[in-house]
């Protein structure tokens, strides 16, 4: 920033001041600030210069000038504009589905910044136009990304929280599943949960363990597979799939029942008229010797 002051012929000494501390008289320095420094000093100006202006230099310069008649003074006020910068944010937060919750963000900047609050993602309509981001009774569908937003006249800076919210599992409903003996089958169950569900299978009371009577479960993140390699009659009856999670438990049941072989319709019809016509070679000759 330059503080540009404008002398005359009859100029005897001149000076400039700041809070009443003397930067320059003349061609001395008196300041002993390095970013402070002499542009030009002659019969039309005095003019000085400080770099990498911060906070502290706000405020009022004066330059003093003493004429052979009379001294005068010229003062100019310096305003000094910070982008704004988010100094102190609420960290991620993991809570239990019900609980409150409270985000803060506060940010620096000069002018002061305007600080709000919005869901990002997913996309929500949870917002504030404050420092503080109050949810009540907080729900899974609240869960996602939270962004702050500090703005002032001279610059924009934004930064995210993420809210996890746990709750307990809830399973799908199970589908009974016919299977012929002796085929592949597989019972499927899905748990909403968060944190991710632990799955127990069980055979009416009895708990099923992979490898059990040439049973596998196979696990993937919300799907538990109950797989059969080849269904036998002691593997019909009732299954339950249990999912677990430190809030809680879930669990549905299943009907592993036996699907019977049907005769394809397409394959009786053409039985049907291969009797027919071994039928008519059979009794051909017998009709020949009638005519």
């Amino acid at each position: 920033s330059n503080f540009r002051c404008a002398q005359g012929d009859v100029v005897t000494h001149t000076a400039w001041l700041n809070r009443s501390s003397i930067l320059y008289a003349g061609e001395d320095k008196w300041s002993v600030d390095p970013r402070v420094s002499l542009v030009a000093l002659n019969q039309d100006e005095f003019t000085i210069k400080i770099e990498n202006v911060d906070m502290t230099d706000e405020g009022q310069y004066v330059c003093a000038v003493q004429t052979s008649s009379r001294p005068t003074t010229t003062s100019v006020h310096l305003i000094v504009q910070v982008p704004t910068k988010i100094i102190n944010l609420s960290r991620d937060v993991v809570v239990n589905e019900g609980s409150n919750v409270t985000l803060l963000c506060q940010a620096s900047g000069k002018p002061e910044p305007s600080i709000s609050w919005k869901l990002i993602s997913p996309p929500g309509d949870i917002t504030s136009d404050d420092e503080y981001l109050e949810i009540q009774t907080i729900s899974r569908q609240k869960a996602g990304t939270y962004e702050c937003t500090a703005v002032n006249d001279i610059d924009t800076d934004t930064q995210t929280v993420d809210i996890t919210v746990n709750y307990a599992p809830t399973v799908s409903e199970g589908r009974d599943v016919g299977v012929t003996l002796g085929q592949r089958g597989v019972l499927e169950c899905e748990a909403d949960a968060v944190p991710e569900a632990d799955f127990e299978w069980y055979k009416d009371d009895r708990r099923i363990f992979n490898g059990f009577d040439g049973m596998e479960i196979v696990n993937t993140g919300s799907l538990s597979k109950l797989m059969f390699f080849n269904v036998s009659e002691g593997d019909y009856g009732n299954y339950t799939c249990l999912a677990i999670n430190k809030l809680g438990s879930s669990n549905t049941s299943f009907l592993l029942f036996e699907s019977r072989a049907v005769q394809d319709g397409s394959g009786g019809a053409a039985g049907l008229q291969s009797h027919r016509a071994l039928l008519f070679v059979a009794l051909f000759p017998l009709l020949l010797l009638r005519f």
